[in-house]
């Protein structure tokens, strides 16, 4: 019964259960792991840097060679752009690099949105 009540508080606040709003940030920090075979967060790899990734266009990472579908994507990096393309990276944006299955399980991207919204907002992190 407490589950159904949880449940309807989210519905009615517009936050659907799984959503970033309710991540896990340490959870998402070790979700991050996964992702540091290809970024960090100060520096590009073969994926670009992930400090300032909020609110920053997709595509606009000074020195990284983005696909021409990134640059051309018009995507704003937000907390929706993002649960969408860790969803399934290849389908939400065809032709970019990032050739990664993505993340499937809706807590887990909440988890590691919440991780990278805390994380990538830490000024130490992007110096």
């Amino acid at each position: 019964m407490r589950s159904l009540a949880v449940f309807i508080v989210l519905m009615i606040a517009g936050v659907a259960p799984g959503s970033a709003e309710d991540g896990d940030p340490k959870a998402g920090a070790q979700i991050y792991q996964r992702c540091l075979a290809c970024h960090s967060m100060e520096y590009n790899r073969s994926g670009p840097r992930h400090c300032g990734l909020f609110g920053r266009e997709a595509g606009s990472v000074p020195g990284y060679a983005y696909s021409t579908a990134m640059k051309a994507s018009g995507i704003t990096w937000d907390t929706q752009e993002l649960d969408r393309f860790l969803e399934d990276p290849l389908k939400s944006l065809p032709g970019t690099k990032m050739a990664y299955a993505g993340v499937k399980d809706p807590q887990e991207r909440a988890d590691l949105i919440s991780y990278l919204k805390q994380a990538t907002r830490d000024p130490a992190v992007c110096e």
